[in-house]
């Protein structure tokens, strides 16, 4: 592949200017175009499920279904569980900066297979489009899980038309997964060996283990639901001969591991930005390194504490819960090497490192609050009520909404070239952080007092905490429109970016232009020293081999 090394005016070739058309764009293969696309679109389905969050916190601010019916109520969580968590949390990371910023981190010029990537891409658009007809065409009201038999024998709506998207975005993870998976194994730069690695891509690397072994178990059930549903085989539904508990021990045997797809990139994420902002080694690297590797081979074996309430056996419930104890020490260390990070860090303030400390506070909140869910005594009193609402947000809202937000304002210099308002990007964090724990906090309260989860009303003594957590809802919004606002801002005012702004080490920071190149490298680094060397910042990650001299002799026995 020949390498672009020229110039247009004084403006150096990247990988914005390189070819602006829609067609370049929609036909790329450049890896860091593709996380864009994927950026887009991720926002477009975070907007519409925000809007349908909206909705229910709206109608929770008073005690009477006074704003829907119950059957709108319905399809409105629907609604917000299938957009957020199938066509945001779980590609939002992955897809997008990981996409960007993995094959610069380790020093290759493009992911492994281009063409594949950009067909992940195209399902990706096309399962979002088909779910959210089915969701928006009259609605279906089964929440996120799809749960048999009510989905396949009972409810109304496009439910098969749904699950078809679904599928679809299976198959997109599934090919991110494989893609990232030969990336990181055969296009490693000459001496970036396994250990001198960024955590970033340790994590991505689990990351898309549990994408390519536990996707297509979700994808054939949710399929099997569309065929029962369609030709009314019985395989869910115990009136026709079939059983429900096998769908939910199919489901959550990927659901549960689906929540560290959703985490794990997150994490990190959290590494590079801490180890950037603190500017120090991340303490502990193996460690944190491996147990990424832990979290995604013990997170398979954990899927039966979302059935503790079903009737399984006792003994199977003891065995779960000790497990899901166990899955939680490998994200402790994660948590403990972060701190012991900063501990005597210089500490640099940005809005990256605001972010990654709420990451911090908000995930020990959902972590600690996962322990009453994983005992068996305690899960019986709050299975399906607000409590598991509250700790689900905290992990996943609180943990990878914010790990994604400290990685949009980390890589948003690399990935525009432009700077935005530190002062406006801190004030948003601190909104984010602010209205989410008036938001979700509430709810453990609520939980505890034994609300249900998916009531569209309630009795009027829960009333104060329930207009506690809408009002939470709207400073939170807030903040996430905020950097909608100035982010879009910054494309075209904001102050250009300088090489690495932020005084990171790396090869994305330190080898790659302000804007990357369209092959990233014009040359192939050869990397010489370990991840987050900030000790030695004289030394630099990476030298160019000295290129060849051209060839100028004459050829044949006459030369």
């Amino acid at each position: 592949m020949a390498t672009i090394t020229a110039q247009t005016g004084t403006e150096r070739i990247n990988y914005l200017n390189v070819r602006t058309t829609v067609a370049s764009w929609l036909l790329t293969l450049d890896h860091k175009r593709i996380g864009i696309l994927y950026l887009l679109g991720i926002t477009l389905f975070f907007f519409l499920g925000s809007l349908a969050a909206a909705a229910i916190r709206l109608e929770l601010a008073t005690p009477k279904g006074d704003l829907m019916t119950s059957d709108t109520y319905n399809k409105m969580f629907t609604i917000h569980g299938v957009l957020m968590i199938f066509f945001f949390l779980i590609p939002s990371i992955p897809a997008s900066f990981g996409n960007f910023v993995l094959p610069m981190m380790i020093g290759a010029r493009d992911v492994a297979f281009p063409r594949l990537n950009l067909l992940s891409w195209y399902f990706y658009m096309i399962g979002g489009v088909l779910a959210t007809i089915a969701l928006l065409k009259g609605g279906i009201d089964t929440g996120w899980t799809f749960y048999t038999p009510y989905s396949s024998a009972f409810a109304k709506g496009e439910v098969s038309l749904a699950i078809v998207g679904v599928f679809l975005v299976g198959f997109s993870s599934i090919f991110t997964g494989i893609n990232f998976l030969v990336t990181i194994h055969k296009m490693r730069a000459p001496g970036m060996t396994w250990f001198r690695l960024p955590l970033f891509v340790w994590a991505m690397y689990a990351t898309s283990l549990i994408q390519v072994l536990g996707t297509p178990v979700v994808a054939i059930t949710l399929l099997l639901v569309a065929v029962e549903r369609t030709f009314g085989i019985g395989i869910f539904d115990p009136n026709r001969g079939g059983d429900p508990i096998l769908f939910q021990h199919l489901f959550w045997f990927y659901s549960h591991p689906a929540v560290y797809i959703m985490i794990l990139p997150g994490m990190g994420v959290i590494s590079e930005v801490i180890a950037t902002f603190s500017r120090r080694r991340v303490f502990g690297y193996h460690f944190v390194a491996f147990s990424s590797l832990a979290i995604a081979i013990i997170g398979f074996l954990v899927w039966g504490h979302h059935m503790f309430s079903t009737g399984q056996s006792i003994y199977a419930g003891i065995v779960f819960s000790f497990l899901t104890f166990l899955v939680a020490i490998p994200s402790a260390i994660k948590t403990f090497n972060w701190m012991a990070t900063i501990w005597k860090g210089r500490v640099h303030w940005e809005a990256p490192m605001i972010y990654a400390l709420g990451f911090l506070g908000l995930f020990v909140i959902g972590g600690l609050t996962g322990l009453h869910l994983a005992s068996l005594a305690t899960n019986v009193h709050l299975t399906d009520t607000y409590f598991v609402v509250a700790h689900f947000h905290y992990v996943m809202v609180g943990g990878a909404i914010m790990a994604y937000m400290a990685a949009l304002h980390y890589w948003w210099p690399k990935m525009t070239g432009r700077m935005y308002p530190q002062s406006w990007a801190k004030l948003a964090a601190l909104m984010v952080f602010v209205g989410f724990n008036l938001t979700f906090f509430p709810q453990f309260i609520l939980g505890y007092m034994g609300m249900p989860r998916r009531y569209h009303s309630y009795p009027e003594e829960w009333w104060a905490l329930n207009l506690l957590s809408s009002a939470g809802a709207s400073i939170l919004g807030l903040g996430y429109l905020l950097p909608a606002i100035y982010l879009v801002w910054s494309l075209k005012y904001g102050r250009i970016a300088e090489k690495n702004p932020w005084g990171a080490r790396g090869l994305e920071w330190e080898v790659v232009d302000t804007l990357p190149h369209p092959h990233n490298f014009e040359r192939t680094p050869i990397v010489t020293r370990p991840a987050y060397d900030y000790a030695h910042p004289e030394e630099p990650t990476a030298i160019f081999p000295a290129p060849r001299p051209a060839y100028v002799g004459g050829g044949g026995k006459d030369g």
